[in-house]
């Protein structure tokens, strides 16, 4: 019997039994459907982190109080609080009058909730942060209108404001807001540009913000330490040269904090690679998990096809043996139930991939961007015939070794 003849009575079998085929699948599509939303919001996320990490700059580093290992448990930070002094403008002076390998260097202060008026518009807790004027290049700002500060009105102090999207929105609806003034916590400030939208993250939006010039922020918030904490930021000359310019600032703090060889730094530098290597280190054996745990429907999925496939050889016993006095081979009848189980799981599989498709576009408009690549897709569907295979395999042997007269005895 050819394969084409085996397909046709393998369908005609499936068709035949449509509810119980129906679900047969449903743990397979459950399974898969799953196993690919979570592999692509993985990918998604994975994806998400990397074009933030570009869009900061892919080769910009910076200079903090503490670092990521820092934070590894409650007792590495109650060290790293004794020993890490905060971040100053004399350490920003320091390593600007020194450093040969970067090419600029600013500084940014965390940011601070504040409440912000326009007439009758109010906006609370909106958060406010200081910057030197290179900022906006180094961490690659995305201008929608005016401009970002100058380095004289930082170095004045100028009481100038840069805002994000939303808050344009919200104080300025009817009107452009370049050259109006707003109050920040009572204060007056004259807003000179409104930064590119960027829509939310995990629900949270990213279009929320003042930016401020650093010297007036310093002025007007308070020394810039604790929940105010100075940081340096930087870029390499080259991105040949990235890494020598982070060990040369490594270097330079550890002369300008008199450190001696073998001591600990007292402070933090922060580049891509720690940020994504800390993301594998945390969200890596959550993805793990994530994975694991749905595949479990898999599983399942395959040992109801077998249970069913077992129920269909028992039901065709007689089917079975007519066709092997007929002269059907035990390769033929085995066949014949094998690609049965086969169709059964790539069926689910197909459909748990678009299942998830349609998930992924929706947790794509709540969330953050999923990621569906084909590499998933081709395993999703493989691995779902993978274990058709397998949980065919026992049944289809069952029903080949059946013996024709008993077979055509059944009833």
């Amino acid at each position: 019997m050819d394969i084409t003849e085996t397909l046709k009575l393998a369908v005609s079998a499936v068709w035949a039994h449509k509810l119980r085929s129906a679900l047969t699948l449903l743990g397979m599509i459950i399974g898969v459907t799953a196993v690919v939303v979570i592999v692509s919001l993985i990918q998604g996320f994975n994806r998400y982190v990397d074009e933030k990490i570009a869009g900061i700059g892919a080769k910009s580093f910076s200079i903090r109080r503490f670092s990521f290992d820092d934070w590894r448990n409650t007792d590495t930070i109650a060290e790293a609080q004794r020993r890490n002094k905060d971040i100053t403008f004399d350490d920003y002076d320091f390593i600007r009058a020194r450093a040969t390998l970067i090419g600029q260097i600013g500084a940014k202060a965390l940011g601070t909730p504040s409440n912000l008026k326009r007439g009758n518009e109010t906006m609370e807790r909106v958060m406010v942060d200081g910057a030197t004027a290179n900022v906006a290049e180094i961490e690659n700002i995305d201008i929608a209108e005016g401009r970002f500060f100058t380095a004289t009105e930082n170095e004045t102090a100028a009481a100038v404001a840069f805002i994000g999207a939303d808050v344009a929105a919200k104080l300025f609806p009817n009107s452009s807001p370049v050259g109006q003034e707003i109050t920040i916590n009572g204060l007056p400030y004259r807003v000179i540009g409104v930064a590119a939208a960027k829509g939310t993250v995990f629900g949270m939006p990213q279009d929320i913000f003042v930016n401020i010039p650093l010297r007036s922020y310093a002025k007007h918030y308070g020394a810039l330490i604790r929940q105010r904490s100075f940081y340096i930021v930087a870029t390499a000359k080259s991105d040949d040269v990235f890494q020598e310019a982070v060990d040369e600032s490594r270097a330079l703090m550890r002369v300008r904090r008199g450190l001696r060889f073998g001591e600990k730094d007292n402070f933090g530098i922060m580049t891509p690679d720690a940020i994504t290597g800390m993301r594998d280190r945390i969200f890596g054996p959550i993805f793990i998990v994530a994975i694991a745990v749905p595949s479990i429907a898999l599983v399942v999925g395959g040992i109801v096809i077998m249970n069913i496939m077992l129920v269909s050889v028992t039901e065709r016993t007689k089917e079975i043996g007519i066709r092997k006095s007929l002269g059907a081979r035990r390769m033929d009848i085995m066949k014949q139930f094998l690609i049965e189980a086969v169709m059964l799981s790539a069926i689910g599989g197909s459909v748990g991939v678009l299942l998830a498709w349609a998930a992924g576009r929706v947790l794509s408009a709540v969330f953050f961007p999923t990621y569906l690549s084909i590499t998933a897709v081709i395993v999703a569907v493989t691995v779902s015939g993978a274990i058709g295979v397998v949980s065919g395999i026992w049944p289809a042997r069952r029903a080949a070794w059946l013996d024709p007269i008993e077979a055509l005895r059944a009833e």
